[in-house]
C-alpha cells in the first residue's frame, strides 16, 4: 500500500471507465489472530519506530514477507474476466488468516477491506467491490501481510484476458523500473538515486511516473517516517544504513500522472483516465545492496510472472 505524498502526453482515456461497485461487509478476522494496534480504532499513531531494524526482526521480515509473496502469487491464478475483485479480497482475506497473519490493510485508518485492488486507470488503493473483471482489463492486487509482529508489502499488475498493447508495454516496463530502482539501493546510498533510476526508465518509454503516492519504510509499523518517491528529487539527500527495511512501488501512467480521489477518500485515479500500472516489493538494504523480502524461500514472486515474454 502506497503512502501518500501531498502534492506532454497525449494518450485517449481506458473506455470504459471503472465504476465502483456494492462493498460487502467486513470481513472478521478470528480473535486468536496477533493484530497490529490500529486493528481496532483505525489509528496506527505516530511513526515511532526506528528505521534500522533488528536481526530478529529482520528474520520476522522475510517469514511474513514470504508468506506474502505466496498470496500474492496464489491469487493471480484467480484474475481472468468475470471474477469480481470482492472474490479476490476474500482469497486474500482467508489466505493471510491460514497464514497465521493478519491482513494488515484491514482497518487502517478505515480501509474496510483485506487488500487493494486498482483497475486500469486506477493508480491505487481501489477498493474490492461487486465489479466483475472485463477482457482486457489490468489489475494492480496490493498484498501486505502482518506476522510476527510485523508487516511484509508486495503488489503486481496483471493482464486480464486479451489486452492491448499499449497496456501490456506499460505494465511490463513499470515491472522493469521497479527492478531499477531496487537495483538503484546501496549501503550509505543516497535515497533519490532509487527515483532517478525508475523516472529515467520511464521517460525512455514516454511513460508517466505518479508523485502523490511514494514508496515508504515499513516493518513493526506499516508505514514508518522513511519517503521513497519515484522521481528525482534533488534536495532528497539523506543516506541509506544496512539493514534499513522499506517499499518502492512506482506507478507509471500512460498518460499524465496527475491524480484524482474519488469520494470514498482511498480510491486514486489518473485525471486524464488513462491506464496505470504498479509494482511493488518490501527491501532491506544489504551489504551488497537491496534484499527483497517478498519473494518465497525459494526466490518466486508474481512479479516475474509480468517479466516473462510470453506473460
Amino acid at each position: 500500500m502506497a503512502k501518500r505524498k501531498k502534492r506532454q502526453r497525449t494518450v485517449g482515456p481506458s473506455l470504459p471507465p471503472v465504476r465502483a461497485g456494492l462493498i460487502s461487509p467486513t470481513r472478521r478476522v478470528p480473535a486468536d489472530i496477533a493484530r497490529p494496534p490500529y486493528a481496532e480504532t483505525g489509528d496506527p499513531g505516530p511513526s515511532v519506530a526506528p528505521l534500522v531494524q533488528t536481526p530478529e526482526n529482520l528474520a520476522a521480515m522475510r517469514r511474513t514477507g514470504a508468506a506474502a509473496a505466496e498470496i500474492l502469487l496464489r491469487v493471480a491464478e484467480l484474475v481472468r474476466p468475470g471474477v469480481t475483485t470482492d472474490e479476490l479480497d476474500r482469497f486474500v482475506h482467508e489466505a493471510s488468516v491460514d497464514a497465521g497473519g493478519y491482513p494488515s490493510p484491514l482497518n487502517y485508518r478505515g480501509y474496510p477491506k483485506s487488500v487493494c485492488t486498482s483497475v486500469n486507470e486506477v493508480i491505487c488503493h481501489g477498493i474490492p467491490d461487486s465489479r466483475p473483471l472485463a477482457d482486457g482489463d489490468i489489475i494492480n492486487i496490493d498484498v501486505t501481510l502482518y506476522r510476527e509482529g510485523v508487516h511484509g508489502d508486495t503488489s503486481a499488475t496483471f493482464f486480464v484476458g486479451d489486452v492491448d498493447e499499449a497496456s501490456r508495454q506499460l505494465v511490463k516496463e513499470t515491472a522493469r523500473a521497479l527492478q531499477l530502482g531496487i537495483d538503484a539501493v546501496r549501503p550509505d546510498g543516497l535515497v533519490n538515486e532509487i527515483g532517478q533510476a525508475i523516472e529515467r526508465h520511464a521517460r525512455r518509454f514516454s511513460l508517466g511516473v505518479v508523485r502523490d503516492f511514494i514508496g515508504h519504510g515499513v516493518g513493526t509499523e506499516f508505514h514508518s517516517n522513511l519517503q521513497i518517491p519515484h522521481y528525482y528529487e534533488r534536495r532528497l539527500t539523506s543516506r541509506l544504513e544496512r539493514n534499513t527495511t522499506f517499499t518502492i512501488e512506482p506507478m507509471l501512467t500512460l498518460g499524465e500522472p496527475d491524480a484524482l480521489m474519488w469520494d470514498d477518500d482511498w480510491t486514486a485515479v489518473t485525471l486524464d483516465g488513462t491506464r496505470t500500472a504498479q509494482f511493488e516489493h518490501t527491501l532491506v538494504v544489504a551489504e551488497s545492496g537491496a534484499e527483497r523480502l517478498t519473494v518465497t524461500p525459494a526466490g518466486a514472486c508474481a512479479h516475474d510472472l509480468m517479466l516473462d515474454p510470453a506473460g
